[in-house]
């Protein structure tokens, strides 16, 4: 029998490259570069390698210095790397440089970012956010290595006598740019009709970093099957569920996941999926306590959430996959973990919130989670509809 030999190309190859800034440890540097390997496998990239260079601040030019960029064409001499990522998002003067340099196809981490949420987006509104994202980071960055655009080009008006390449293909940006904003704003009309049907109920967000357990947690609380996968950004759009707790109903919503320099352009074409965050009456912030950089997740997603309006808006810490912390054996209950007590008391006192500790997966300590989550949805009804109370 003859064997069967697989068709499928290898995933494409990358090398990873970071600094070292002034205030950011080796391990933080390590960190980010884990993080950025993470978004990559998301993409079907294969990291290879990784270099990091230790700066007071970027190059103007070239955002690492000729000896790193020269030790990085070496390493590409000896291997197959199909790119070079780099873990900021590059100007357009920097990658018009290190093209110039560097013998592979140039990515930073917005642009990684912007395709995984291509990757993911299912709905209309989300893939035309995300169009419109990915068109308004490419405008200022085009070349005449951006050859796929002249597959678009055509019809009357788009090239006059002697214009030249890059010109049409800055119309042709413009132009779909613009097509994109008018689309986005009537889906939105129709988003915004359908949020102002749901004024009279109580509003409750899931917010946290991309893979904190949002999704699991979404599926327990409201009984309904959402998409739960181990991967950066598993979903980028709102879905809304009816739970009930304790005869309490409410709306619960989970959104698009916040990660460490979420592009700016995506903040922006998100806003209207986000006003879901910004109009909620209580959020629960989700943690996945087990990463060892989790409290600066709560920070990232803390400034996302004043970029929005929304850091005034009541939140409820959760601080998930406790399970997998270190001072949890395997074999204990969450509840009888050594200083579970006092690490919930601990993180109450520093976020000034309530904060409960649980595993999503595993379903363990959910209802102390109930408890406090019933308790402080009802003192936000009492004051929202004072009406409703005097009757019981």
């Amino acid at each position: 029998m003859k064997k069967l030999i697989s068709t499928t190309p290898p995933p494409p190859t990358t090398l990873l490259v970071g600094l070292t800034l002034p205030g950011t440890t080796k391990e933080e540097t390590q960190a980010h570069l884990d993080e950025l390997a993470a978004l990559a496998t998301t993409r079907g990239i294969k990291p290879i390698g990784q270099f990091v260079q230790k700066v007071d601040k970027p190059n103007s030019k070239t955002w690492i210095g000729k000896g790193k960029i020269q030790e990085i064409i070496t390493f590409t001499q000896f291997n197959k790397v199909d790119s070079i990522l780099f873990d900021d998002e590059l100007s357009p003067g920097k990658i018009k440089n290190l093209a110039k340099l560097l013998p592979c196809k140039i990515w930073d981490r917005t642009l990684l970012i912007l395709e995984i949420f291509a990757m993911r987006a299912q709905t209309a509104q989300a893939k035309t956010q995300v169009q419109l994202a990915q068109y308004q980071y490419l405008l200022p960055r085009l070349t005449r290595m951006w050859t796929h655009l002249s597959r678009q080009k055509g019809g009357a008006g788009m090239q006059g006598t002697g214009e030249k390449e890059l010109e049409t293909d800055k119309r042709i940006v413009q132009k779909k740019i613009h097509l994109l904003k008018e689309k986005l704003e009537a889906i939105e009309k129709q988003a915004i009709t359908k949020s102002k049907q749901r004024n009279n109920q109580i509003n409750v967000a899931l917010v946290g970093y991309t893979n904190a357990g949002k999704s699991t947690l979404m599926q327990l609380l409201s009984k309904h099957e959402t998409l739960i996968e181990d991967k950066l950004f598993a979903t980028v759009s709102t879905t809304v569920r009816k739970v009930v707790i304790n005869d309490l109903p409410f709306l619960l919503s989970d959104t698009v996941g916040f990660i460490r320099k979420l592009p700016h352009h995506l903040i922006e074409c998100f806003k209207s999926t986000l006003h879901e965050v910004a109009q909620a009456d209580f959020l629960l912030h989700v943690v996945d306590f087990s990463h060892p950089k989790f409290q600066a997740h709560i920070h990232t997603v803390n400034q996302t959430l004043h970029t929005l309006g929304a850091e005034a808006i009541p939140t409820m810490l959760i601080l998930n996959k406790a399970d997998q912390m270190p001072a949890a054996a395997p074999s204990t209950h969450l509840a009888k973990a050594p200083h579970y007590d006092s690490l919930q008391k601990k993180y109450r006192h520093l976020y000034h919130c309530p904060v409960a500790l649980i595993s999503a997966q595993k379903k363990e300590n959910l209802p102390y989670m109930y408890k406090l989550l019933h308790q402080h949805i009802s003192k936000k009804q009492q004051k929202l509809y004072p009406q409703n109370t005097q009757r019981t």
